[in-house]
């Protein structure tokens, strides 16, 4: 990466513990803190959890960010974040799914490709979510 490019990263946010709404608006002030100026942000949508049961429904958004991060930067960045709000543990294995004060996925940075093992850019399973595309399209250009 150089210098002081600007680079589009697209976050995906949920939340079913807690304050769901206030921890949201917290995660992206957050966001705009440590990441970069969020340019747009989604609705949230009330959904139910995806990949295991739980009584307690998501609210999830999406946001566009404007940063001078690397991909790997932002990981570290969003994951700050999230323990901060009172994430525990990010779950390794998709079967291992489980309630959470605050989840920030990167969905899309740029047009970038990235396969590796703990950064998985365009995020795999966006595609197969509602809950992440319908307010991703909402802000897409």
């Amino acid at each position: 990466m150089k210098g002081k490019e600007t680079h589009t990263v697209y976050l995906g946010l949920g939340s079913n513990l807690g304050d769901r709404q206030s921890t949201i608006e917290q995660a992206i002030k957050l966001i705009g803190m440590y990441v970069g100026m969020v340019s747009r942000r989604s609705s949230l949508i009330e959904t139910e959890p995806w990949g295991f049961d739980s009584e307690n429904r998501f609210l999830n958004g999406v946001v566009c960010c404007e940063t001078m991060l690397s991909p790997r930067e932002v990981l570290s960045k969003t994951q700050r974040i999230e323990r901060e709000l009172g994430r525990k543990k990010k779950t390794s294995s998709a079967r291992a799914y489980r309630d959470r004060p605050i989840d920030i996925d990167i969905l899309l940075y740029d047009d970038l490709k990235i396969d590796e093992p703990d950064l998985k850019i365009p995020h795999p399973l966006m595609w197969e979510r509602d809950f992440v595309m319908i307010p991703l399209r909402e802000i897409m250009d």
